[in-house]
């Protein structure tokens, strides 16, 4: 699979080829939802809380006499019928969000992506991304001559210069390959790949 290689302006220089283990399968896009999906639920913290009609502060009185009011039979203000009163089935903070998503699973899903993503010319590869001082503008200035508004920058060493000038950037993300989370890759609609973050993605994926 060949893969656009950018130079500074941001301009196909040449073609790296990759390999198609990774970059050349087909589309899954039951496989792509369940990981995704699967990486969403395993961030939730899932510790929301909801009172049952044991635990809300409501009196125990009876609202009215059980009959000749012509209303509706109520026993307490606590009811789950009545505004105000408990949960039937409350949520709890030991609630387990958790998708059980296997490695060979995980990996195929994230190959699916990068291959859909090479295939629709929203992949590319550059030499390295520097800054030479810790200035948003820099790095601004560097992605709009590149063409990048919303972009995911994986690369393999993150400097402080580099961190620093990317954090006041809404649509720029820059991590490391092994934070490249299917999520992002869906989202962000340009991914550029250092050299050596290539290498990386290659040895952890294969």
């Amino acid at each position: 699979m060949d893969i656009k290689l950018l130079n500074a302006e941001g301009q196909s220089a040449s073609n790296v080829d990759a390999p198609d283990t990774i970059f050349g399968r087909d589309y899954n896009e039951a496989l792509i939802h369940q990981v995704v999906v699967a990486y969403q639920a395993n961030a939730r913290s899932g510790n929301s809380k909801q009172k049952n009609r044991e635990e809300v502060h409501h009196t125990t009185k009876k609202p009215w006499r059980q009959k000749g009011t012509g209303r509706a039979r109520a026993g307490m203000s606590s009811s789950p019928l009545w505004r105000g009163g408990g949960r039937i089935f409350p949520n709890s903070p030991d609630q387990n969000y958790t998708h059980k998503v296997n490695k060979k699973m995980y990996r195929a899903g994230v190959c699916s992506i990068l291959s859909q993503l090479a295939r629709e010319g929203r992949l590319s590869i550059i030499e390295d991304l520097i800054v030479d001082a810790p200035k948003t503008k820099l790095l601004s200035q560097k992605l709009k001559s590149m063409g990048l508004e919303s972009v995911l920058i994986i690369t393999d060493n993150i400097d402080e210069n580099l961190e620093l000038a990317s954090r006041n950037l809404p649509h720029v993300l820059i991590v490391e390959p092994r934070h490249a989370d299917p999520v992002s890759l869906v989202y962000y609609k340009k991914i550029v790949i250092t050299k050596q973050a290539l290498a990386k993605i290659e040895e952890m994926l294969a």
